[in-house]
């Protein structure tokens, strides 16, 4: 939502066309896309939606109403930055590699997820896979409970985004240890997991927002909607919003997005459907 009436407010600027945000929410994703891809293509209807939606709802989700590569053209990817995996104050960790000689001592350890086949669930099974650790994945039903529970000692660590666990980072209470796939401006003293010798993969992978229309829709347009959003991307408003959030990357070009997409989506599907999970 936030993407969208961001980016969204510069389209407006740009064009001086009206531009209306309507959430669809439901199945991650899956309840806007079924709509989306009914819409004429003629670029006046967007989808701003998540990499779930694009990707692992192929995997995670029976008799899923859309094809993501048939039913729809990427126009821009917003990779939503990197999400931090933090340390509960009670373990003492202050590194990745404190953190699992904590995990390997303890009788029992359970990190939070913010969903079950999300990219945190993905990271423990991955982490358990290359330490030998076998922490345990517990899913809440969004990020707040989980740092909620995270601050009162009740779970060892969490993996989410830096602004749902900036009020745990700020109080003490719990410890960045570890970012997925890049440094980040917002905590630029802690190290990647591929910095401190976790090279899987997963670890490198862009979680994304993004920016796709109907099939069909004419090149021409999706070259220009593309160009609107790389170009809001890098006003000085939409560069401090996604700064607040921690993230540095804004709207990449056409091309790019669909070399990365191209690029990380195989090992995507491989990564959640390793996670064994029934389709629901």
């Amino acid at each position: 939502d936030l993407f969208a009436r961001t980016y969204g407010e510069y389209i407006r600027a740009e064009t001086g066309q009206n531009v209306v945000v309507e959430n669809k929410a439901g199945a991650s994703g899956s309840v806007a896309a079924a709509e989306a891809k009914r819409a004429a293509p003629d670029g006046y209807t967007l989808m701003f939606t998540i990499s779930t939606t694009m990707i692992m709802n192929r995997v995670l989700i029976k008799d899923i109403p859309y094809d993501a590569d048939r039913d729809f053209v990427l126009v821009s990817i917003m990779p939503a930055g990197s999400l931090p995996f933090v340390a509960a104050e009670k373990t003492g960790a202050k590194t990745l590699a404190e953190f699992v000689a904590y995990a390997k001592k303890a009788e029992k350890i359970n990190i939070g997820t913010y969903g079950a086949g999300s990219y945190a669930h993905m990271a423990i099974v991955e982490m358990n896979k290359l330490y030998g650790l076998k922490m345990e994945a517990v899913h809440y039903r969004g990020e707040a409970p989980m740092w909620t529970d995270l601050a009162g000692g009740f779970i060892d660590g969490a993996h989410g985004s830096y602004g749902a666990a900036l009020s745990v980072l700020q109080s003490g209470r719990g410890r960045a240890v570890a970012v997925s796939r890049k440094r980040m401006s917002t905590l630029p003293d802690v190290p990647s997991f591929t910095e401190q010798g976790a090279t899987a993969r997963l670890f490198q992978l862009t979680g994304f927002q993004c920016c796709a229309v109907p099939t069909g829709t004419p090149p021409e347009i999706v070259q220009k909607l593309s160009k609107l959003l790389v170009a809001g991307g890098k006003t000085e408003k939409i560069q401090q919003l996604m700064k607040t959030m921690g993230v540095d990357d804004t709207a990449m070009t056409f091309e790019e997005t669909q070399k990365l997409y191209k690029d990380e989506t195989p090992v995507w599907l491989e990564a959640v459907s390793g996670l064994g999970l029934a389709p629901s």
